[in-house]
């Protein structure tokens, strides 16, 4: 067994079916790049950050995510096409192949945890079949002190094999990927791809399922940071919103950018040690932060480089996907520990490609509720295979595909917890103006960074709805004024110069608000259903 020169402890993975001491344990970024190259797995960029291809899999693959259906989740997790049931014994037997599959290889093994806040810490060890996967959970879990590791005892454990191929018929995936939780034997087994969001993604979908059963606690898709005056503010929104983008800034503190808990304390803790950005048209003028947290220690991944070792983050001929992830003291302005108190602000992200949206406006408990579970977005033309037009795109409280209980759950916990705290909930769209995509432009950064600054401020006339308009068809209350916006931009309806065409595409959207709603009209009480469009189009 190969030892981090920082830590001898000695350990054993017999318990996991290993039984070899071909593996080495909690090594360092350094080490671990330095094996992704010497094994021909990655390239280094002209600044020293490794850049690695995923393979086959640069995204999720959410139809190839499974639960195993047991005592614990039977009658517990939301199962449908979000949550697909998985049979015990075909886990067990899926396990002992991948198990076999590993002691053939020289592997590698971290132990980490998640959960910032003490109370709800998770220890969790990481068995991966390549360095670089390792070198992801250091970035992106937290990090443990050396006293911690001495006693250090696993409660779930990662098993990550990029390599292995399920055999579906006889395995019981769809195909030959698969990432699948099992609750009662505490492990995420992932197989069949190599790209590092499901590592991530499994710890976060178990700890959707265990913080609100077991401790009260509302977890969230979310980034957070906080302010000077030590107030907290949230932002919701699906991938290519700004979540990221957004609450990295210069004048607060990020607690972090992607998964935290609410607790009933009136705290929000981050779940990671690190961020997982998109890098699409990265550049260092929009996104200061973000540019200089790409350095050795991240990681890019199918990024596309020149014969010099520069990345061109305009080039998405791998993917649109394109990432980074990064320990999260590549940023400067970060909150240590990363706790934050005194929520005050939510912002609910969705990139309007309908253009139809206000690019700020305040929502009512019953609109905050309805918004939170409908999980708003748009795909824009060429994202994906047979998107020609704008298509309105859902996602159950801004993460369903990692949501294990039904929606109506976590938007209960979520309406109590504002009306505890008292806060304000903002709706921004960060998408575009003056026309769907194709004719209008996209939102400029510096004015959603203007109208959040504002609302972080109170300079939205918080308290007198005579500051605002009443939005004809979705009911929500823009703001006349802001500071640092012109103000023809705070009317979605002025920047299109033609009421008809403006007023259809609305209705349009709106309506299809109603048809995914219809799925939780049943769950949902009457105070939320009217959170919803309520002016029916032509």
């Amino acid at each position: 067994m190969n030892n981090s020169s920082s830590k001898e402890k000695m350990i054993s993975l017999k318990n996991y079916g290993i039984d070899h001491d071909n593996f080495h344990y909690q090594e360092s970024p350094e080490e671990l790049q330095k094996a992704t190259l010497d094994l021909g797995m990655g390239v280094e960029t002209s600044n020293g950050t490794i850049a690695v291809n995923t393979g086959e899999f640069t995204g999720r693959s959410p139809l190839d995510r499974f639960i195993v259906k047991d005592e614990i989740t039977k009658d517990k997790v939301w199962w449908g096409p979000v949550n697909i049931p998985f049979e015990q014994d075909k886990f067990k037997a899926l396990y002992d192949k991948v198990i076999a599959y590993l002691n053939k290889k020289e592997i590698y093994v971290r132990d980490s945890y998640a959960c910032a806040d003490p109370e709800y810490k998770l220890n969790l060890r990481v068995i991966t079949e390549y360095p670089w996967s390792n070198m992801f959970a250091y970035n992106m879990f937290l990090r443990p002190t050396e006293e911690e590791l001495a006693d250090f005892t696993p409660e779930w454990t990662v098993v990550n094999a990029p390599g292995f191929m399920a055999d579906a018929k006889a395995d019981g995936t769809r195909q030959h990927n698969f990432a699948i939780l099992n609750f009662t034997e505490k492990v995420v087994l992932i197989g069949g791809t190599g790209y590092t969001g499901e590592i991530k993604k499994g710890i976060f979908s178990a700890l959707n399922f265990i913080l609100p059963v077991y401790k009260e606690t509302l977890p969230m898709h979310c980034s957070a940071n906080v302010g000077k005056e030590g107030d907290t503010a949230i932002f919701f929104g699906l991938s290519g919103t700004g979540k990221t983008t957004l609450s990295t800034d210069p004048n607060r503190k990020l607690i972090g950018d992607d998964e935290h808990g609410w607790t009933s304390r009136n705290t929000v803790f981050n779940f990671e040690g690190g961020c997982y950005a998109k890098v699409i048209n990265l550049s260092e003028e929009q996104e200061p932060e973000i540019y200089g947290a790409i350095k050795p220690g991240a990681i890019l991944e199918n990024v596309v480089l020149d014969k010099d070792g520069n990345v061109d983050y305009s080039d998405t001929s791998i993917t649109q996907n394109t990432r980074v992830s990064y320990p999260i003291y590549h940023i400067e302005n970060i909150q240590q520990p990363s706790i934050g108190k005194n929520v005050k602000n939510i912002f609910f992200l969705t990139a309007d490609a309908f253009g139809v949206l206000p690019p700020i406006s305040k929502l009512t408990p019953s609109q905050a509720a309805y918004h939170f579970i409908s999980g708003y977005t748009a795909k824009v033309a060429g994202t994906e295979a047979g998107v020609v037009e704008p298509q309105p795109s859902f996602s159950a409280c801004f993460g369903a595909p990692f949501m294990p209980l039904h929606p109506t759950k976590y938007a209960d916990m979520l309406s109590k917890k504002m009306k505890e705290a008292g806060v304000n909930v903002w709706l921004v769209n960060t998408g575009w103006t003056g026309g769907p995509y194709g004719v209008g432009t996209r939102m400029k950064l510096k004015y959603t960074r203007a109208m959040i600054n504002a609302a972080l401020r109170g300079d939205l006339g918080l308290y007198s709805y005579d500051n605002y308009h009443i939005h004809s068809v979705f009911g929500v209350a823009q703001p006349r004024e802001c500071p640092g916006v012109p103000t023809s931009v705070l009317s979605p309806r002025a920047t299109w110069n033609n009421d008809e065409n403006y007023y259809t595409t609305a209705f349009k959207l709106a309506n299809a608000f109603r048809e995914n709603f219809k799925q939780f009209e049943s769950y949902a009480n009457e105070e939320i259903r009217r959170g919803g469009p309520q002016r029916y189009g032509f």
